[in-house]
This record gives structure tokens, sequence and C-alpha cells, in this order.
């Protein structure tokens, strides 16, 4: 049986990473609003480790998104299936990634990509061609990780 994983990215600004990526895959910012309050009103958690972020609560330094197709519970808006889940750690980013998300551009055109993109906070770094074989852009997120747009 297959296990279940999410992938998982420090940043020093979780919910900001969280809506570049909601949109730049078409997911969808998950909503722990419900669970949150349900902790406050128990005593369970402090007001300090909460943040309000466009209506929604959020754990302080967490953000997660979700596929919009797949599962999630309704509970603590954490996602079933394919989920990335940012947090906030205290030092900032040093090397390249050894991990990283290629965006493909499905049936659109790849310029058309890349433009959505940056509109949305990403970089251009470079153009890679591999002829016959096709190209890409390696691109930075908001916060300077690399990742690919095919």
């Amino acid at each position: 049986m297959a296990l279940h994983w999410k992938l998982v990215v420090d940043c020093t600004d979780a919910p900001a990473l969280a809506e570049f990526w909601a949109a730049a895959l078409e997911y969808e910012v998950e909503d722990p609003t419900a669970l949150v309050d349900q902790l406050l009103a128990a005593g369970h958690l402090g007001q300090q480790a909460v943040v309000d972020r466009h209506g929604r609560r959020l754990f302080r330094g967490l953000a997660g998104i979700r596929h919009p197709d797949d599962p999630f519970d309704p509970a603590s808006g954490a996602g079933h299936g394919r989920r990335l889940l940012f947090q906030e750690v205290p030092e900032a980013k040093a090397g390249k990634n050894r991990l990283h998300v290629d965006v493909h551009h499905g049936d659109g055109d790849l310029a058309d990509l890349v433009t959505r993109l940056e509109a949305l906070g990403a970089t251009r770094v470079r153009e890679v061609d591999q002829g016959p074989a096709g190209h890409w852009w390696v691109l930075r997120d908001p916060e300077g990780n690399e990742f690919c747009a095919a």
C-alpha cells in the first residue's frame, strides 16, 4: 500500500508563499479556521499562535495548499491528497534547492505560463534549450526557491 505524503517547504512567510503556489498550481489554500477556533475556545492554543489572513485563521508559521479535486478534512482544512505545506524557519535559504517543483503548461503555451507565473511574483532565471527535445524555463518563487516551467 502506498504511503501518504506531503511536500514541506521551509520559508520565511508561509501564508504569502502558500498563496503564490496555490495560484501558480491552481490549488486551494487550506483553511484551518474551524480547528484553530476550536483549539482557542478550549484553551489548547494561545492567541499568539494564530495569525489572521484574508478571512482565515492560520497556525502562526504554517500554511498549506491542496489540489482542489482531492479529499480534505473539513474540520481541519488539511488535504488528504496532493498537498504542500509551508513552514516558517528562522534561517534564510542558502544554496541551490535539492528538490524542486516542475510546473507543466499542459494544453496551453509555455510562454503564457511563464508570463502568468511572473505576474504572480516568480522571476525568470534562465531558459534551457534541449534542441529537438524541447525547452523549459528555470524560475524562482518569491522566496528564491528554484522551479521549472515546461
